[in-house]
């Protein structure tokens, strides 16, 4: 199949696009390159430099590709960040998702792929949180992730455009055969402060509340590997084509891990000291967030392969070794 990724010269799009290629797929790839780096293209896919504020130059690469999938990754995702400007979040991850959609549309997409979050159920209400869960996002970015399925729903209906919303937990990790070392510019997610912080380039970690109901009193999350994350994308185009029916689904490992834990296993893996302090909590920051990924292995045979925390974090850690 002829698939465009947006945003695939980023972490979890670069990781994406090496797993589509494997798997014999023609790929095209759309980046503004302003988070995404060079060195993460690979040479057996198309790169056109374009902004997704820009619907023309958006439908010009439609136009030329002529893709009959789509993966969209081009979207801010910092939570944190989307509490303090909502514009941005308004402008990229809405009206930017839009024109993509619009585009796809237009050129007669048949399969779309979104990178969707588990931000959009909020605080849970139960543990494991599955696909029924209610939507009730807790911060601004996961409203974002939220307003893209919905839209994605009508068109399904309306243009025929079937789609995968694939609920992210937390990505992380690098290939774990060293295909990809490429950094994430600026980042503001856990694992890459603290490899920061590992390596000398921040002085510590700020660990955002220890008074939550958790076994250590700091934040749970799911991580699951990006490699893991890449082969759902794979199986969702799989899945659409075989079915031509839209669904959503988690991917996650169904196991946490505190701020603290991953402190702990990076001290491991890397043999160095992180220094951390404990801050005020952040607005729309839920204790604990668990996927019950049971769904995705039933609709695609899909589950975690290489999401144990010591594979995650030494596989980012020989990449930022690779960039010192």
């Amino acid at each position: 199949m002829k698939i465009a990724v947006i945003g695939g010269a980023g972490y979890i799009g670069s990781h994406t696009v090496r797993e589509l290629l494997d798997r014999g797929h023609q790929v095209a790839v759309f980046d503004n390159l302003s988070s995404g780096l060079i060195q993460n293209l690979f040479s057996e896919a198309l790169f056109v430099q374009g902004d997704i504020l820009n619907p023309e130059a958006l439908n010009q690469f439609f136009e030329t590709f002529q893709p009959e999938g789509v993966v969209h990754l081009a979207a801010f995702k910092a939570a944190g960040e989307s509490m303090l400007t909502p514009e941005k979040y308004s402008t990229n991850n809405i009206s930017g998702s839009i024109n993509i959609i619009n585009a796809a549309a237009t050129h007669g997409v048949r399969y779309f792929v979104f990178s969707s979050s588990a931000a959009v159920y909020g605080s849970p209400n139960y543990s494991p949180v599955d696909e029924k869960h209610p939507t009730v996002p807790e911060n601004y970015y996961g409203y974002t992730k939220l307003a893209i399925e919905e839209f994605l729903s009508w068109y399904d209906k309306l243009r025929g455009m079937k789609f995968a919303a694939l609920r992210y937990f937390n990505a992380a990790g690098y290939d774990v055969k060293g295909r990809l070392t490429g950094l994430e510019r600026n980042p503001a997610n856990l694992i890459p402060v603290v490899m920061e912080v590992a390596q000398g380039k921040r002085k510590e970690v700020l660990i955002f509340g220890n008074d939550y109901d958790t076994p250590d009193g700091t934040g749970v999350r799911d991580y699951i590997h990006v490699n893991d994350l890449s082969i759902g994308h794979g199986m969702a185009f799989e899945k659409l084509q075989k079915d031509n029916t839209s669904f959503i689904v988690n991917l996650g490992v169904q196991q946490g891990a505190s701020v603290l834990d991953i402190i702990k296993m990076t001290e491991k893996v890397s043999g160095k000291k992180v220094p951390y302090r404990i801050v005020e909590r952040r607005p729309g920051d839920p204790a604990s967030l668990i996927a019950n990924p049971a769904k995705a292995k039933a609709l695609m045979g899909w589950e975690a392969k290489y999401s144990s925390l010591e594979t995650i974090l030494s596989t980012t850690w020989n990449a930022y070794e690779a960039n010192k």
